[in-house]
């Protein structure tokens, strides 16, 4: 039985139920993937149906304020992917009337939709016979194709989408695509797959010869960059001092002052003075926290501090009630959970 054959019929009985599937539906599938991207399906289940409530259509998202589309976002992470989804949105209407193409080539012309995501709303909103080719499926591939070469090369990144594109149902090629991110998140998983569960294990040249472990090769990572920083809540009255970032690494969000590496209660004065020109009294040590990025390692030491000093230029003092309307990185929940206590 060919290869799409066996999937298929594997994934008529053990497909996940999943509430942005069975529909014919391009923005709720580019919602869906756009959210699915270094996310987990539990983690998404709970954003997905509150995004699309509030941001029905194409439309509603793109007359939408960049912030009220944070704050929908927030504990997603990976923030640039909502920004990205929301100028898309406002392109589509802009430059396509509203209308989301159904072209590979015409959908990577939107912002933050690359070749995957395109292929995904191509066939599994317009039945197009495309493949959509994420990591699972790039698992799935070079283990069945026999494909023992670096998967971080380009040449070698083409010849997987070339070979995921000949697997490809003609009939059902938005099915195939969501069982192949099936099959790779459930059965052809990374380490130690289960073969024995396979539906096209027979089809398998990994399978056959023994190192699906192996398979892929992946390209190596420079471990993420590990930085000492002092998070400072610093408060006047019932408010606390926070800004908007304005850098590229979760822009628009809000945060606390930070300054780089660790220092003294002692230290911790003059240095603030000097960086945003207050006079703070009473610093206090607050508690630990660490989050960890792709690419960093925040390692943060939390004090409280205060002042009788106005907020310095580009920062606010904020109250509870404010602060929670802003949209705040899961990195520094630790502090607002000391802000909250201290307020409240």
């Amino acid at each position: 039985m060919p290869f799409a054959d066996l999937l298929l019929r594997w994934y008529d009985e053990h497909a996940r139920a999943l509430p942005w599937r069975g529909i014919h539906n391009p923005y709720h599938t580019w919602v869906s993937e756009t959210m699915l991207q270094q996310t987990r399906v539990e983690t998404v289940l709970s954003y997905y149906q509150r995004f699309i409530d509030r941001f029905p259509t194409v439309e509603a998202l793109a007359a939408a304020p960049e912030d009220e589309v944070l704050k929908l976002w927030e504990g997603l992470g990976y923030y640039r992917r909502a920004r990205n989804l929301h100028k898309g949105a406002q392109q589509v209407v802009r430059e396509f009337g509203g209308v989301i193409p159904a072209d590979v080539k015409e959908l990577m012309k939107i912002s933050g939709i690359g070749e995957y995501t395109a292929g995904a709303i191509a066939s599994i909103a317009f039945d197009q016979a495309v493949p959509a080719v994420d990591g699972n499926v790039i698992r799935v591939v070079s283990r069945v194709r026999g494909i023992r070469e670096n998967v971080g090369v380009p040449s070698v990144k083409r010849r997987i989408a070339q070979e995921a594109g000949l697997l490809v149902s003609r009939d059902r090629p938005g099915d195939f695509n969501q069982a192949m991110m099936d099959l790779g998140a459930t059965v052809c998983v990374p380490g130690t797959p289960s073969c024995e569960r396979c539906p096209v294990a027979e089809l398998c040249d990994a399978c056959r010869a023994g190192d699906p472990e192996d398979i892929p090769e992946l390209p190596r990572k420079n471990p993420p960059r590990a930085i000492d920083y002092d998070l400072c809540l610093i408060f006047n009255g019932d408010r606390v001092l926070m800004r908007q970032r304005t850098e590229t690494m979760l822009q628009g969000l809000w945060v606390f002052p930070m300054v780089e590496e660790h220092h003294t209660l002692k230290q911790l004065p003059p240095l603030v003075k000097r960086r945003l020109g207050l006079r703070v009294t009473d610093v206090q040590p607050a508690g630990e926290a660490k989050h960890i990025f792709t690419h960093q390692v925040w390692q943060m030491r939390l004090h409280t501090m205060q002042t009788a000093a106005e907020a310095p230029a580009g920062w606010r003092f904020v109250t509870l009630e404010e602060m929670d309307g802003l949209t705040i990185p899961t990195a520094v929940k630790k502090a607002v959970a000391v802000v909250r206590d201290r307020i409240k």
